[in-house]
């Protein structure tokens, strides 16, 4: 019995107005991922600001009220201890869209680079036929899983500096302790560095995560 042969298909019987269609696809893809970016980065710093302006609210009502003197909430000694407890609950509550923006940052972040190898696909065969190429990057590891000086890690350690202010302010008055500058400083420094840690250690431990199988022997470029 005769052996058919496989029928290899080579890359120059693409023809060029084929890689303009992946091109096409490739712009919408990174457009969308963009966009999801930003959409979820103002969803999760909305809803942060919402919860920390929780306890302004709570004082401004109960100051309408009349259940607290506004004049006692200039003096720490007389705050309320139930507006601590307040403070604190919503500081504790604000590190959910903190948690949630990492992991936006790290999804969006593969999506590109997932792109970005796509890219590869075609790019330097649109510039050896038709003397363009796309003006996106083409590396599969940008952007980078932990980039603090990017938009995206500024957005998280802000919110890391507010939440750590209502932490330590809100467990501060709670214990009963006398304000000191210094020592509110010093706090609010620590439970920063503490997120900070989170940040550092989600995105570096999601870069290092078990990679699937790979029958095909495919290069993993993510990491």
């Amino acid at each position: 019995m005769r052996k058919i042969p496989h029928r290899m298909v080579k890359e120059d019987d693409l023809a060029p107005s084929q890689f303009l269609q992946l091109a096409a696809v490739d712009f919408s893809g990174i457009y969308a991922v963009h966009l999801a970016a930003k959409e979820e980065r103002l969803k999760m710093t909305r809803l942060a600001m919402s919860l920390l302006s929780g306890p302004f609210l709570a004082a401004i009502a109960l100051a309408s009220a009349k259940v607290v003197d506004p004049q006692s909430l200039t003096r720490w000694q007389d705050v309320p201890w139930y507006l601590f407890a307040l403070v604190t609950a919503f500081g504790v509550l604000s590190a959910l869209p903190f948690l949630r923006l990492i992991e936006a940052v790290n999804a969006h972040a593969r999506t590109a680079r997932a792109i970005n190898n796509f890219r590869l696909l075609y790019a330097t065969r649109l510039r050896d036929d038709l003397d363009w190429s796309p003006n996106l990057p083409v590396d599969p590891r940008f952007p980078e899983t932990y980039a603090p000086l990017a938009w995206p890690g500024i957005n998280v350690m802000v919110l890391a500096m507010a939440n750590s202010t209502y932490l330590t302010v809100g467990v501060t008055g709670l214990s009963g302790q006398e304000p000191n500058l210094l020592l509110l400083l010093l706090g609010i420094l620590l439970v920063a560095l503490v997120h900070y840690a989170v940040y550092y250690i989600r995105c570096n431990v999601t870069r290092r995560r078990r990679l699937p199988r790979n029958p095909y022997r495919v290069p993993h470029l993510e990491g």
